[in-house]
């Protein structure tokens, strides 16, 4: 019997040790990062500006797994357009910190308003929020209507669409949800990596990037903290206080997207009546890296519409 206890104590607890023996961000792991680091209220926010210093502004939001590499081809495209563009990785992905603390609507908020305020961004700007980072513009923009020249959303996250089976239970249930989220998600992120591997991309070793942040510390619990804290909420009332404040807003979709099904866009026309959608046909959640190029085109023909 006490062989049995022992087994189950070590089977129990190699996936907390995993995480603990992970490594941790600091400087040394920062030494290729070719952006800037901001000292925050909450940590260190690593960030990157694209474009003419002159341009109008476009700040892009990245989702719930991919950190701000996700935008290396789009944001440059933008700023071939004449376009200022900021890049962030959101806490608990890529070289920011992993402060610990609910990730939920104000943590997110609290990142991005001291961002902006960090590098004195001020006046009206576009947004750019793709998957989860779509759930946090909505946010944003539904708080300051006023300091949005366009809201465009990628993908976004908010709907109300449901994330699956493995991640409702994890995000419901503590305790036995932390330690599944140690013990499988790795290996459910990897093999969803994997999936998309062979498909075309405009970001140069995508895959392998993705994989690499399971290599450090903070970014499992992260990702379950945004699912408990900001993920799974249907959005509609800030969606219709948009809509009421008269913000345009941008939807850009894929057709073949097995993450936020395609029914959003329906869901969306009904809240935010005012909205423009495009669906892009062949494409699936990766939009910005697999089908950079269409939508640079819908995003550049929306943006001069505003500017």
């Amino acid at each position: 019997m006490m062989w049995f206890f022992l087994i189950l104590a070590a089977v129990i607890g190699i996936p907390l040790v995993i995480e603990l023996t992970r490594k941790t961000m600091s400087d040394k792991a920062r030494t290729n990062a070719t952006g800037q680091l901001a000292q925050l209220s909450q940590g260190i926010t690593y960030y990157e500006w694209f474009g003419p210093p002159r341009g109008p502004i476009v700040v892009c939001v990245h989702g719930l797994t991919t950190p701000s590499f996700v935008w290396n081809r789009l944001s440059k495209g933008l700023a071939l357009m004449g376009y200022r563009i900021l890049t962030y990785d959101l806490y608990g992905r890529g070289y920011s910190d992993r402060p610990s603390g609910k990730q939920n609507r104000e943590f997110f908020l609290q990142q991005l308003d001291d961002l902006l305020a960090y590098e004195a961004v001020q006046g009206k700007f576009s947004i750019i929020g793709y998957s989860m980072g779509g759930a946090i513009v909505t946010h944003f923009t539904a708080t300051y209507p006023d300091r949005i020249q366009q809201m465009i959303l990628l993908a976004p996250a908010g709907m109300g669409t449901v994330a699956g089976k493995f991640a409702n239970f994890i995000g419901k249930t503590p305790i036995v949800g932390d330690w599944l989220m140690l013990a499988l998600y790795p290996t459910q992120l990897r093999k969803g990596i994997g999936a998309e591997r062979k498909l075309p991309t405009t970001v140069s070793e995508i895959s392998d990037l993705q994989e690499n942040e399971l290599r450090y510390r903070g970014f499992v619990p992260a990702v379950l903290s945004s699912l408990r804290g900001l993920l799974g909420n249907a959005l509609i009332d800030e969606h219709k206080a948009i809509h009421r404040a008269g913000v345009p807003v941008m939807s850009i979709w894929g057709r073949d997207d097995d993450v936020i099904p395609l029914a959003a866009v329906g869901t969306l026309a009904q809240w935010s009546r005012n909205s423009i959608q495009e669906v892009v046909d062949g494409a699936g959640h990766g939009l910005p890296y697999t089908h950079t190029n269409e939508v640079l085109t819908i995003i550049r023909e929306t943006l001069a519409e505003q500017n």
